[in-house]
């Protein structure tokens, strides 16, 4: 990434919670978009997420909330799960994400996706055919590997969350509690139910 380039974060809430947890930490989302605002211009940072429509509360609220007062734009859908074929329980795609970065891609140097479903190749195929450099996070330090061997390869750039750890990351056990912090509401991370 050129520190002149336009870059845009489009975010698989669920899967990068899960990438994260796996690798053992946290995201904290002002210290991830903060690492990607000094590898260029940040224009827009997207994060998605089902939630679960008939609960009155949802654990991902504070987080959403946070995200969306940092500027991050927040897009939520109902809830709908499936069972691969090797008997984990998925989320189903994303639909919004692909629409958002085919519409961006126009404005952007370079799209950041944090997401390993190989589902989203495509995606990244269209979206390098419009002249746009795509870098994919996730990891390959786990097993099983998050992010599908064709999304990886199609990629210009692979970074693996696990080499971010240190900067954008915390340990589960450093939780914070709501607090003020340089003007900006801290919350703990809301993605266990989602994704557990």
């Amino acid at each position: 990434m050129s520190p002149f380039d336009k870059i845009a974060l489009f975010i698989d809430g669920p899967t990068l919670h899960a990438t994260a947890k796996i690798l053992g930490f946290e995201i904290d989302y002002e210290r991830l978009l903060g690492e990607f605002q000094r590898r260029g211009t940040l224009l827009r940072a997207f994060y998605y997420t089902p939630i679960v429509e008939d609960q009155k509360y949802s654990a991902a609220r504070p987080l959403l909330d946070l995200l969306d007062y940092n500027g991050c734009a927040v897009t939520t859908k109902p809830t709908k799960e499936f069972v691969d074929a090797c008997g984990r329980r998925k989320v189903q795609g994303n639909i919004e994400l692909a629409v958002d970065a085919m519409e961006l891609a126009e404005h952007v140097d370079q799209i950041v996706l944090f997401s390993g479903d190989g589902g989203f190749r495509h995606l990244v195929r269209a979206v390098q055919r419009r002249g746009v450099r795509v870098t994919v996070v996730s990891t390959i330090a786990s097993r099983p590997v998050m992010i599908a061997d064709e999304l990886r390869r199609q990629a210009d750039e692979f970074i693996d969350l696990a080499e971010l750890k240190l900067r954008v990351g915390r340990d589960p056990s450093e939780r914070l509690r709501p607090t003020l912090s340089a003007g900006k509401h801290r919350e703990p991370a809301g993605e266990e139910s989602i994704a557990d």
